[in-house]
């Protein structure tokens, strides 16, 4: 039941906001979600109550529907944190995370998963293939997969689709954004994978995939459906495994220089950096702060895809 909360609006110049009252809670804690509906997109909140009056918003997200395909940015409030190699990374740590610098970021949203086979397929208006041909998807064909075998200059077009159908400026996320979320943002506990120290609580890698080659042949498809292990703190799944994701950053070095909205270097390029972790690869490779880059071309260099950023 939801009789103790109650709603009203306001409106401003070129906006508008629904404010939720909460009447006295009587109980240690309750919880309620709450969505409010647009044409194509969806707001929703889960509220949480105790008994001293506070509320928190555990989750926050949009919902946003594209040819009948649904899918949630998830709202993560802007902070400072530390970002590389910092001390629960241990010896696992790469030169390439180094040296651990200061970071500040707005708020903005981030795909709550992966993006999709059946994201790409609506949105690009073609199926992924295991013939080699366009997205080469030879470890696992199904809807509710990551996408990928795509590469960096392939995502360019199907964002540039998925704007123009609805009508929003989604992005990849930068490197900093990427791994602030991976952290869980501001409700960060401090863990070496993302939303674990337990890589098998939160992650499908190498270790629990049952990938693996019989002479030449790939035995077992390596991808697995979206969502199936534990979120992080912000309630972001496969941050840590599945695949691999692009970023938006050129490849590029490390400062001690604090920053703020980095992204990334300004040397030209043809490499972009990737992170995440994914079914084929190791514990190390599945760290928050681990990165690595390819050309923006590379199509089957590694099962790689993307996830989505909204400003």
């Amino acid at each position: 039941s939801t009789d103790w909360l109650s709603f009203s609006s306001k409106s401003g110049a070129g906006n508008g906001r629904v404010v939720i009252h909460a009447s006295k809670c009587e109980q240690n804690k309750r919880t309620a979600t709450v969505i409010i509906k647009g044409n194509n997109i969806s707001r929703q909140l889960i509220v949480t109550q105790t008994t001293n009056g506070n509320e928190s918003y555990a989750k926050s997200f949009l919902t946003f529907t594209v040819k009948g395909v649904s899918f949630n940015m998830v709202f993560v409030e802007g902070g400072t944190f530390q970002m590389g190699a910092t001390a629960e990374q241990g010896e696992d740590a790469e030169d390439n995370e180094k040296p651990v610098h200061s970071v500040t970021l707005n708020n903005y949203y981030i795909g709550e998963t992966e993006v999709t086979q059946e994201l790409l397929q609506a949105v690009m208006e073609q199926r992924p293939t295991s013939d080699g041909e366009q997205w080469n998807n030879r470890d696992g064909l199904g809807s509710n997969k990551p996408a990928y075998y795509i590469s960096w200059d392939d995502c360019q077009a199907f964002i540039k689709d998925l704007n123009a159908l609805t009508g929003r400026t989604f992005c990849m996320p930068t490197e900093a954004e990427w791994e602030f979320a991976a952290r869980g943002g501001t409700k960060s506990k401090g863990y070496k994978y993302s939303g674990s120290n337990t890589l098998d609580d939160v992650a499908w890698y190498y270790g629990n995939s049952n990938y693996h080659y019989e002479g030449n042949i790939a035995v077992n498809d390596g991808s697995h459906d979206v969502a199936t292990k534990q979120p992080n703190e912000l309630g972001i799944y496969d941050m840590s495994g599945n695949v691999f994701e692009w970023c938006s950053d050129m490849e590029g070095d490390y400062s001690f220089d604090e920053q703020r909205n980095p992204i990334g270097s300004t040397t030209i390029s043809n490499d972009r950096i990737y992170r995440s972790g994914g079914w084929f690869v190791v514990a190390q490779c599945c760290r928050v702060s681990f990165r690595g880059h390819w050309p923006s071309y590379a199509r089957n260099y590694g099962p790689i895809g993307l996830r989505l950023a909204l400003q």
